[in-house]
């Protein structure tokens, strides 16, 4: 079993992505998967490798619902990180088509990346995906060990033994294994460098400077159902959808005080679900408007007005045409 870690030195200087040697015209290109079970760590580590926010985090599973590019810029590679949702199995039409994404990603992509938190023993689900991924031959993969910063040594080699028993029960053969912390910033720029020779040669595939081919009202949508998911997991089952309805510039402001107005429509499945979500006096969703209104500022760079309306979408999870309506 081949795990690979750093050398204290080079954890020394932290996880961030490094810039290896590289010869003239050697420069690789191409994209990377993270796959696992929901909330295996997958958007977390996009975000440490990318160094900056693309996809959206939350404490409940299931959170990413579209694919985002998180771009890696290094002066030997440029490696496009593809964030999809957690591979499960689906109890509503929206599960299947979360499904259909992933293998469609996995057939297009040069390299997967397995992640499996240290925390957690590999369950029926992390075997579920692993059945999936042995039966795509041609494409390397990586098994990545994440959350290691919550565990100690002993239990992340029981860990690392399970995964390296895993590979060899179904026929993975594993290209890496390696164990990461994206929030304590561990091994975070040894993964990138282990993923970069796994790519093909070519050419940079994006501009200098873009971290995501994300469009911003994709973006803006899930920051707002990031802030609306938050402390809701035990009142509110998995029924959050955002739109943005309408992105316009406030009319008559000073070119030196530009505001966006953004308009926003969340979803949920039942009328009870309202109070829930707007909370008592509004005060939940005045929160949400908040936090995300930060969010959505920093991202774009301009002072934001933020107009948030909760509106009911009966069981739009099974619902084909709801689904199309609010971008599934």
């Amino acid at each position: 079993m081949s795990v690979r870690t750093q050398s204290s030195e080079q954890s020394a200087e932290g996880g961030g992505t490094s810039h290896a040697v590289k010869a003239v015209g050697d420069h690789r290109a191409g994209f990377a998967c993270f796959v696992g079970r929901p909330n295996a760590g997958k958007s977390t580590l996009t975000n440490a490798l990318v160094g900056q926010k693309v996809a959206i985090t939350a404490d409940q599973p299931q959170t990413t619902r579209h694919t985002v590019r998180g771009i890696v810029h290094r002066e030997d590679a440029q490696l496009i990180l593809v964030d999809t949702p957690g591979l499960h199995k689906p109890r509503t039409l929206l599960g299947e088509r979360l499904n259909d994404v992933v293998r469609t990603t996995w057939a297009e992509v040069d390299v997967i990346g397995f992640c499996l938190p240290a925390n957690e023993k590999i369950g029926p689900g992390d075997r579920f995906i692993a059945k999936e991924l042995a039966g795509i031959r041609k494409t390397p993969k990586v098994a990545i060990v994440t959350k290691t910063d919550l565990v100690d040594s002993r239990a992340l080699a029981e860990q690392l033994i399970a995964i390296d028993q895993l590979g060899k029960e179904l026929g993975i053969e594993w290209a890496e294994i390696v164990p990461v912390s994206a929030v304590g910033d561990k091994q975070v720029g040894l993964l990138a460098d282990l993923l970069v020779p796994l790519l093909p040669e070519g050419p940079a595939l994006y501009p200098e400077g873009d971290l995501t081919d994300e469009p911003e009202q994709v973006m803006i949508a899930e920051l707002i159902r990031e802030a609306a998911l938050e402390g809701v997991r035990d009142e509110l089952p998995h029924s959050i959808a955002v739109v943005v309805e309408e992105m316009l510039p406030r009319e008559g402001r000073p070119a030196d005080r530009p505001l966006l107005d953004i308009h926003a429509n969340l979803y949920i499945e039942r009328p009870s679900q309202k109070g829930i979500i707007i909370g008592p006096k509004g005060k939940r969703l005045k929160d949400v408007g908040i936090k995300s209104r930060r969010q959505i500022e920093a991202l774009l760079g301009t002072p934001v007005f933020l107009d948030l309306h909760v509106k009911v979408a009966k069981d739009w999870q099974r619902d084909p045409k709801q689904l199309r309506r609010l971008g599934f």
